[in-house]
């Protein structure tokens, strides 16, 4: 299935199946913020993952600078991939997150991939991410996707120029 990735604007069309991926396949701190609601995936933190998603419908130049995108994979939503504009004109800072079940078969570089071709389009010049050293699968796709990678203090820092030539998988 690697490099069979979609990405698509969250819309109210595909909300619906990334609710279902993310309650079915994820922890809710791992898809959306914190909110004040029971543990687990109750009815108020679905609502509250709704509503989080809809305040970035107007993308990178609304309210909440930021476009999300359903990643697909074979027609199905399989996570979700976002971007969000920084301070500093130009650079976008990203997240992502995987459904259990798309974990390990090249999709998150995919995705990511995908994300870059679409900053690029939108004239950035650079992506950055966030992470933590424990989390081993995010730090192996940001390498992956040529990212220079400065860790401090358990916290690591990714950079992905996009006017360099990204590497080969």
């Amino acid at each position: 299935m690697t490099g069979a990735v979609r990405l698509e604007p969250v819309n109210e069309r595909n909300l619906e199946p990334l609710l279902s991926v993310a309650a079915a396949e994820a922890e809710p701190g791992e898809v959306m913020p914190p909110v004040e609601a029971p543990a687990g995936w109750s009815h108020a933190r679905r609502e509250a993952f709704r509503e989080f998603h809809r305040a970035s419908f107007a993308g990178l130049t609304g309210p909440t600078a930021t476009q999300m995108y359903a990643i697909l994979a074979g027609g199905e939503v399989v996570g979700m991939v976002r971007m969000t504009r920084c301070d500093e004109a130009g650079t976008v800072e990203t997240g992502m997150w995987l459904g259990r079940s798309a974990r390990g078969q090249g999709l998150g570089v995919a995705a990511l991939r995908e994300l870059l071709n679409e900053a690029a389009a939108a004239g950035m010049r650079t992506v950055v991410a966030e992470t933590t050293s424990e989390n081993t699968e995010a730090l192996k796709v940001l390498a992956k996707s040529g990212a220079k990678l400065r860790e401090d203090s358990g916290k690591v820092h990714a950079e992905i120029c996009l006017d360099s030539t990204p590497p080969v998988l």
